[in-house]
């Protein structure tokens, strides 16, 4: 298992308020990956992809802000 999914699986089993800034994060990142993964045919991911996917497979509510951060992240660690 990768060390991303280590950390989203980590974060959908943490409740710790002090810690919520970095959960939306770590599964902000994890929807990016999957929307990433689950692209058919050359339409690039977008931030709605990653809002749909969040909130489908995590139950998390992410902003445009969020979803494009991630986005943003997995294309400079892709690089």
């Amino acid at each position: 298992m990768s060390g991303l999914w280590r950390q989203v699986l980590a974060a959908l089993n943490s409740d710790q308020p002090h810690e919520q800034h970095e959960r939306e994060r770590l599964l902000a990142l994890g929807a990016a990956e999957l929307a990433h993964a689950r692209r058919s045919g050359n339409e690039p991911v977008c931030a709605e992809d990653v809002q749909r996917i969040a909130l489908t497979e995590f139950s998390v509510l992410l902003d445009d802000r969020q979803a494009r951060a991630a986005l943003a992240q997995r294309r400079n660690q892709r690089r």
